[in-house]
């Protein structure tokens, strides 16, 4: 169970995003999406809610009760155990929904499925979602150290010959912090989504990029990070999980490839980017990401596409 008060950058801008919007709380039922031990739900009723009401799964709920009675706020949230589509809430609309429903890759293990049941549920027509956007990135990096001890771990186990695990090592995504000195490329906007419009089928998605190369380097591994806003706020609010960022705990996901791409300042690494939930797990996710390195240097080119699994 992580716990969202330590991860400072998280919770300092949810904190921010309600705090500094009380005009907009005032007042207001609230449905705290996933609540976990009650911290969103508590900087709610602080804001002026009326009233919130926390659902969550998991038996954090009976801390997030005595967390509540400690901090004497026990007839202002109502804290629900249970799936979101089962659960009986005491009011049948809410005014504002919160959650904190991002996964690794923005949406591995991500709760936002049920984030937009709640909002098709249970939100009121004008009713406000924070945070409401969330962007995808990637960039490509420089990490011929990692990839060696990683990958090339499997040529040579103990004198044997490991390789067939080489291939299933590749299709592993790593979740990883990357320095920001290891981007070879600028970042580029792949995928965005408007928690107001967004439907589930729209989470299987494909999308181009184009990574621009800032200089003559090696490029082992793309990487992908997500940003997310608050746009309902006053002043807008956002935060970022990429290598540029302060740290937390969705760091990055770095995906390997099976090339080196040899590359050179102003030259491009174009691709697609295709994910789609597991048909089994329906958390889990498939994605493929095509490549192609676009140079003058015919001894240079590599193309390929490499299927991994989350």
């Amino acid at each position: 169970m992580r716990h969202i008060q330590k991860d400072e950058v998280r919770t300092k801008s949810y904190q921010n995003a309600i705090y500094q919007n009380k005009h907009l709380f005032k007042d207001k039922v609230v449905l705290d999406v996933g609540c976990g031990t009650g911290i969103l739900s508590m900087f709610a009723v602080k804001a002026g809610a009326k009233h919130v009401i926390g659902v969550d799964m998991s038996t954090i709920i009976d801390k997030a009760r005595e967390i509540v009675e400690a901090n004497g706020m026990t007839s202002k949230i109502s804290l629900l155990q249970g799936k979101m589509e089962e659960v009986q809430l005491p009011f049948p609309k809410v005014d504002i929904i919160l959650s904190e429903w991002m996964g690794y890759f923005l949406l591995y293990e991500s709760m936002l499925d049920t984030v937009l049941y709640a909002r098709d549920t249970y939100l009121v027509s004008g009713g406000l979602i924070f945070p409401d956007k969330a962007t995808i990135f990637m960039a490509g990096i420089e990490d011929g150290e990692y990839k060696d001890e990683k990958i090339g771990f499997w040529d040579n186990v103990y004198g044997f010959d490991y390789t067939p695990l080489k291939d299933t090592a590749l299709t592993e995504p790593l979740v990883d912090t990357v320095e920001v000195k290891a981007c070879v490329t600028d970042p580029s906007r792949v995928f965005s989504i408007d928690l107001y419009t967004v439907t589930a089928a729209d989470l299987a998605f494909q999308a181009p990029y184009v990574l621009n190369v800032r200089r003559v380097d090696f490029i082992h591994a793309l990487i992908a990070w997500f940003d997310i806003e608050f746009t309902a706020c006053h002043k807008p609010i956002s935060f970022s999980t990429g290598p540029h960022s302060k740290y937390t705990h969705w760091k990055q996901t770095v995906f390997y490839l099976r090339d080196v791409l040899r590359v050179e300042e102003n030259e491009q690494v174009t691709g697609l980017l295709t994910s789609k939930p597991n048909e089994k797990k329906k958390r889990d996710l498939d994605i493929t990401i095509s490549y192609q390195l676009q140079t003058d240097d015919e001894s240079r080119y590599a193309e390929g596409s490499l299927e991994y699994k989350m």
